[in-house]
């Protein structure tokens, strides 16, 4: 379930890695459930023990499911530590129970440790990853820093407002990270959701980020005219420039084709006319007759 549903749970039959499949309770609403998980009987250390052992030792999934019914308060209790980030209890618990189930495929009694202790990782972890991938649709937090930042961020800070150096310097130094990971998280959790669809109301222009943000160059139309744009300019030229005798060619590309060590253009007319010693009018009457043959030509390529 997405976290835009309501509140009702229906715990589905779940499969963990291809571990055992486990049907939970399924019930009209949160409360129930919860009220229902409340009164499923714990285990003691010797029943946990046995059941474990015999889930390991022969893949007895009755034995495993038990050991998760009996987990199932702690996954509730969890959960709703993590209400403050506006997703429902319903699938924080959802995901908290498939961290449970993770956790009964790999727990061994033979550690001495009882499966409570060895399952709140797991759970919490599913939570977790929960929370990443749905709390904001552009993602808070990939970094092992980020993801220690983003989860104690908002119950070490003091107050809504933003942070001093001071208390950024101390948090850095507390979670053990940069104090640039701090300023940065503290901006990203700051920000508020932006929609990226423009609302019109009354003919108003949208001036919402899809409107600036697309990439236009990327449009098929606008693709097509920058290739042909591309091919003018290089087979078209050069057939265009194949047209003509040498000494129009020559005077074409010193005049608008070369480009001088500063940077600067081509050759004027009067440096072009010492050069081949005539007058800076024929090299102009020059440069016309070639440049009406060239046009003609890049019209017939294009």
């Amino acid at each position: 379930m997405t976290h835009t549903q309501s509140a009702a749970i229906v715990l589905r039959p779940a499969q963990v890695d291809g571990a055992f499949p486990l049907a939970l309770p399924s019930l009209g609403n949160l409360d129930a459930y919860i009220s229902a998980v409340n009164r499923l009987p714990m285990l003691s250390a010797e029943e946990e023990a046995r059941l474990a052992r015999t889930w390991r030792e022969q893949g007895d999934k009755d034995a495993a499911g038990k050991l998760v019914l009996s987990h199932l308060r702690l996954v509730v209790s969890t959960a709703r530590q993590y209400l403050g980030y506006g997703l429902p209890h319903a699938d924080l618990i959802q995901e908290g129970n498939i961290g449970l189930m993770k956790a009964v495929k790999r727990f061994d009694p033979a550690h001495g440790v009882r499966l409570v202790s060895y399952a709140l990782h797991w759970i919490k972890a599913e939570i977790h990853e929960y929370i990443l991938r749905n709390w904001r649709l552009v993602k808070v937090a990939t970094t092992k820093a980020q993801r220690k930042l983003f989860f104690n961020l908002r119950s070490m800070k003091t107050a809504n407002a933003g942070m001093n150096e001071a208390q950024i310097d101390d948090m850095a130094q507390a979670l053990n990270v940069k104090r640039e990971d701090v300023i940065e998280m503290e901006s990203r959790m700051g920000g508020a959701d932006i929609a990226l669809d423009p609302t019109v109301e009354d003919g108003e222009e949208s001036y919402a980020p899809i409107s600036y943000l697309a990439d236009n160059t990327q449009e098929p139309m606008a693709v097509l005219e920058a290739r042909s744009h591309d091919r003018l300019q290089v087979e078209g030229l050069e057939n265009a420039l194949e047209l003509l005798d040498a000494r129009s060619r020559a005077i074409v590309e010193q005049r608008w084709l070369q480009v001088n060590d500063d940077g600067s253009g081509g050759k004027t007319l009067h440096e072009l006319a010492a050069e081949y010693g005539v007058s800076a009018e024929r090299i102009r009457q020059i440069e016309v007759a070639a440049m009406k043959k060239m046009r003609k030509s890049l019209a017939e390529f294009a």
